[in-house]
């Protein structure tokens, strides 16, 4: 019998604890922020199923896969070496990514969410070594890290979590139905797996995302006349 790679095998109470961070029914707040999706909408730049899962890729290909994939694995091994001058350093590159303030406001809030649900299951790193305002993915990593969740799967969850909240948002403001949902699913699940290949290849001077239209939509959805979700 072939043995497992260690890099794609995960144990049972790791693969519960992953599935634990990326569910919808962890009490975050995540379902509350659309990351200028609404705004897209309203715009009128995303209009059907086919526009959309358009959108979504793109932001995959030019957010994620630049972005909070490779920090989210940049994180998870600082905090694995507890090396609190590498987590200071990524959790302020990120910050400085963050385009509006909608964007900052979301990261910190979902950080500070999650910190506090770990504190009350006695579930925080050792003293000195969270960031100042730690952003979600910050967080997130630490979390994958103390359930032993491997690199390549804790980055797919991260991307499964952040897929299903988009498809969710549309739900609620397109509307979009749950089959056309299910649709867009199938269609962009390979896509995740390819962005964190490629995620898990980015050195760090090709880090940075290049998602403008999303950072436009973002902006514009802070002073939207009416909206579903937080800015």
């Amino acid at each position: 019998m072939q043995a497992e790679n260690p890099q794609t095998s995960v144990n049972d109470m790791a693969l519960l604890g992953l599935m634990q961070l990326v569910s919808p029914a962890l009490p975050i707040g995540a379902f509350a922020w659309s990351q200028g999706l609404e705004s897209a909408f309203e715009l009128g730049w995303v209009n059907n199923e086919k526009q959309l899962g358009q959108w979504l890729e793109g932001v995959l290909e030019d957010g994620l896969t630049r972005c909070e994939l490779p920090l989210l694995l940049r994180l998870k091994r600082a905090w694995a070496e507890e090396d609190a001058d590498a987590l200071a350093q990524w959790n302020a590159w990120l910050h400085a990514t963050r385009e509006t303030a909608e964007l900052s406001d979301e990261d910190l809030r979902l950080g500070s969410a999650l910190v506090r649900l770990l504190n009350s299951l006695n579930l925080l790193p050792p003293d000195g070594l969270m960031p100042e305002e730690p952003g979600y993915v910050t967080v997130f990593a630490w979390a994958a890290h103390l359930r032993a969740v491997p690199d390549r799967q804790a980055l797919l969850g991260f991307a499964w979590a952040w897929l299903e909240n988009q498809l969710a948002v549309a739900c609620k403001a397109m509307p979009l139905g749950h089959t056309a949902a299910q649709r867009l699913t199938e269609q962009l699940r390979p896509e995740l797996v390819k962005a964190v290949d490629n995620a898990l290849q980015m050195n760090n001077p090709d880090l940075g995302p290049i998602i403008p239209g999303l950072a436009l939509g973002s902006a514009q959805h802070e002073t939207q006349y009416s909206r579903l979700f937080r800015s």
